[in-house]
């Protein structure tokens, strides 16, 4: 393959010739994100288009890869930069995007260190145990969430073989190595269960710039009180509302905290917002249950949004100076079981449902909650979907997932 390569080079332009191969490569490793993003989901495509998309990244010439990490990152995290305007720094939004572009360049460009195939494979299953600035949200094992590939490590590094195997074997048997990716198929996954209880998932699409508006709160708040009403008019047993739907300290409005207490009696009611204590700024979750409440704080801050992942002195001048001190959240130090009606259910805020930590030990129903809106409009919500989904079919479970704009439903 190595060298049909090189001769389609030396045919053209070299310069041409990697700028044309990368992009392919790109679009070929974003196929299937932006296929479910339009509402296409075909498992024969997306395998075909990830296979292509790795054997690529395996033999194509240094420069190509590049060009490849580089249109990556773009297609991927382009949406990025959208929230910084919500925190009066818009103007670094197109600076934003193009470092997420440099940094999957410089992240896939390890590959470029070498043209030997079997060392390239080596490095590409590394990088799928490594996360740029701490944000986990490129796994090359989730192009194949929605094929008929597995997503497991080793049958990730099943394919990485057989196409390395190509490289090496005889003439005559050149292309018997592709056999091996048999062993990559999904023939099974753990089995998802539904909770035993009637859930109610409420989808918002309010604004990002009309949700923290003063003027708005009561609106919000009616709004809020009628879905929980309406659902519990319906006979669900459980309601469950976005990400920071109440935008205020739940423990600074004690009489919301009393109306919700008192609409729980017969409805359990899960919802989002904030907490202060102590001067610490929390995102959490609320649930309310028979006239009494708990919390759960959120353990794992969004990079960048919730907190600067960068050294101390730098984290404090970038917050001041960009942030107005507003990515200081704090967190918990474990994940957060709600017991629902005697059903044990894990909470899970917006980023950490897309994160391996929420899904260790005995999790087989997770509540999640997100606000897509600071990401409007944008595939974020998609991609966000079929990391979650990724989570759900690796460990077993079942994620109710509540957001304002895109993203409610029951994800399996």
């Amino acid at each position: 393959m190595t060298q049909k390569i090189q001769t389609l080079k030396d045919r053209y332009n070299h310069k041409l010739f990697d700028l044309y191969f990368g992009v392919i490569t790109a679009l070929l490793f974003s196929a299937f994100l932006y296929l479910e993003h339009f509402g296409i989901t075909l498992k024969f495509l997306n395998t075909i288009f990830g296979l292509c998309a790795i054997a690529l990244l395996l033999y194509i010439p240094k420069r190509a890869v590049l060009v490849a990490g580089f249109f990556i990152g773009l297609l991927w995290f382009y949406w990025i930069g959208y929230s910084f305007k919500y925190n009066g720094v818009g103007y670094l939004t197109p600076l934003i995007t193009f470092a997420f572009a440099v940094i999957y360049m410089l992240f896939f460009g390890v590959l470029a260190l070498s043209n030997n195939v079997a060392i390239r494979a080596i490095l590409l299953f590394a990088l799928t145990f490594f996360e740029p600035v701490d944000f986990n949200w490129l796994q090359p094992e989730v192009l194949f969430v929605d094929s008929y590939i597995g997503i497991y490590k080793y049958q990730f590094a099943t394919i990485l073989l057989s196409f390395t195997l190509v490289q090496y074997a005889k003439k005559t048997y050149k292309y018997a190595p592709l056999l091996l990716l048999i062993l990559a198929i999904n023939f099974s996954q753990p089995q998802q269960l539904d909770a035993p209880l009637k859930i109610k998932l409420v989808a918002t699409d309010i604004k990002q710039d009309e949700k923290w508006k003063q003027e708005n709160v009561s609106a919000t708040i009616r709004l809020i009180y009628n879905e929980i009403q309406k659902a519990k008019d319906e006979g669900y047993d459980l309601v469950v509302l976005p990400e920071s739907v109440f935008p205020f300290y739940m423990n600074r409005a004690p009489t919301v905290l009393e109306q919700l207490k008192e609409l729980s009696y017969g409805i359990s009611i899960v919802a989002g917002t904030l907490l202060k204590e102590d001067e610490l700024h929390y995102n959490v979750t609320y649930m309310f249950e028979e006239g009494n409440f708990s919390i759960a704080k959120k353990m794992i801050l969004v990079p960048f949004g919730e907190y600067i992942p960068l050294p101390e002195f730098a984290r404090e001048f970038i917050n001041k100076l960009f942030f107005a001190g507003a990515s200081d959240f704090k967190t918990a130090a474990t994940p957060t079981d709600f017991i629902i009606k005697g059903v044990k259910f894990r909470n899970a805020i917006c980023y950490e449902a897309t994160r391996a930590e929420i899904y260790e030990g005995d999790v087989n129903f997770v509540l999640a909650t997100s606000n897509n809106a600071w990401f409007y409009p944008s595939i974020e919500p998609t991609l966000q979907k079929l990391l979650i989904r990724f989570y759900a079919r690796k460990n077993g479970t079942t994620i109710y997932h509540s957001a304002n704009w895109k993203g409610s439903g029951v994800v399996k």
